[in-house]
């Protein structure tokens, strides 16, 4: 946890309002950090269901494993989050600590441990101390309360300059329903399937198999949709908790008209944390919109748009604030996808910066560097083949990057 916070921070941190069925308390266990918190454990009531998605890595960490065994039964009654160790890359050790922190979070909540879901994010390799959590776990239980939103995401933070909170309301037969979400990340952030940590709450009363898929559905144009540095975490975990404490109706399918108004608004936190774990990209100081249109397909358009996204010399220029389309073109041959390069437009903001496989006729050095030097910038390339168009956010890459990660065990 930086104690500079990015440039790129909201100005503005929402109030979350308590969710009827959850109780969550923080420690600060010592388990890689001294002075903060390090540990959260949140407490659902009975009949809390439960939707995941985890990152797609072959090497992942026990607890995305462990998660991944129990998600099936779509119950939860406890939710145990560790920052400083991610316990991915240990072995046995690795999965015994993972039962066994399971099993203390299962006595504190008084349920099995095959309800319990757990997370870590940090370091990965080193063993994960479980008499850290034992220390601390009948304090937890003991101080666990409503609300508590904001210290549950600082709880989580590990590179990360601000807590991530996202809320939103909708209306399921009637009824008003409240979703609250947190999220950490800040670097190691190209997601497959989720993002490093984060965790969305409600009180809604919906069956685990449409939580999943409107979960699953919410994911793929938001956080499988950034990029801070090419890389997919071991420890990608997101999962979504319906505690049915609001009175609305409770919702068997997804595709039940009455999950309209939530569905929208789940998105709309979802989009919201994606986007604040880029504003927080290690060493960020810009925010980058890349489109991509005029793409044979969609999917071409997406994976053009993250080769551009991903490159370390479109980001380092932007750094620069150097407006160096000849970069963005290297990206889009490099791609491997159907791309004209006789067809080509480049925009920097407003300014078309390229056109038709050359420098634009009325480039305007003054009005690029402007553009340039404000902390949002869209970079849009057209390609000029067919009706393809994604959009992916992603940062620039600074000389702080190569600091925080060159220190970053030290």
């Amino acid at each position: 946890m930086s104690a500079v916070i990015s440039p790129l921070a909201p100005k503005h941190i929402p109030d979350l309002p308590p969710i009827a069925g959850i109780r969550m308390a923080t420690a600060a266990a010592g388990i890689r950090y001294t002075g903060r918190t390090d540990v959260l454990l949140a407490l659902f009531d009975e009949g809390t269901t439960a939707a995941g998605v985890f990152t797609r890595s072959k090497c992942p960490s026990a607890p995305v494993e462990w998660c991944r065994a129990r998600i099936k039964y779509g119950k939860a009654r406890a939710l145990l989050v560790n920052a400083g160790n991610a316990n991915a890359f240990t072995g046995r050790k690795g999965r015994t600590a993972t039962r066994l922190t399971a099993a203390l979070a299962a006595k504190a909540a008084g349920c099995k441990p095959d309800e319990v879901f757990l997370a870590s994010t940090g370091v990965i390799g080193e063993p994960l101390d479980v008499g850290k959590f034992a220390a601390v776990m009948d304090d937890l239980r003991a101080c666990a309360a409503p609300g508590r939103f904001l210290e549950a995401a600082q709880a989580i933070m590990t590179t990360d300059t601000f807590p991530k909170v996202a809320t939103a309301r909708a209306v399921i037969g009637g009824t008003n329903v409240v979703i609250n979400g947190i999220a950490k990340g800040a670097g190691m952030i190209a997601p497959d399937m989720a993002t490093l940590l984060s965790f969305v709450f409600t009180d809604a009363a919906i069956a685990a198999p449409a939580l999943h898929a409107m979960l699953k559905d919410s994911v793929a144009d938001t956080f499988n949709a950034i990029t801070v540095d090419g890389d997919t975490s071991t420890s990608d975990t997101l999962m979504l908790f319906a505690t049915g404490k609001s009175g609305a109706p409770r919702i068997a399918k997804a595709a039940d008209p009455r999950l309209r108004s939530f569905r929208w608004a789940l998105r709309q936190v979802v989009a919201r944390l994606a986007e604040l774990v880029v504003r927080d990209g290690e060493g960020a100081r810009k925010l980058v919109e890349v489109t991509v249109e005029g793409a044979v397909s969609r999917a071409s358009a997406r994976r053009i748009a993250l080769s551009i996204a991903n490159s370390p010399l479109v980001k380092t220029a932007i750094a620069g604030e150097d407006a160096n389309w000849g970069r963005v073109v290297m990206a889009v041959g490099k791609a491997g996808e159907p791309a004209d390069r006789d067809k080509l437009s480049i925009w920097f903001g407003d300014v078309r910066v390229a056109h038709r496989g050359e420098r634009d006729p009325n480039y305007d050095e003054a009005r690029v560097t402007a553009v340039m030097r404000k902390p949002e910038i869209a970079l849009k390339v057209a390609l000029g083949l067919g009706k393809g168009r994604d959009r992916i956010l992603t940062c620039d890459l600074t000389k702080e990057y190569v600091t925080i990660n060159g220190d970053y065990r030290s």
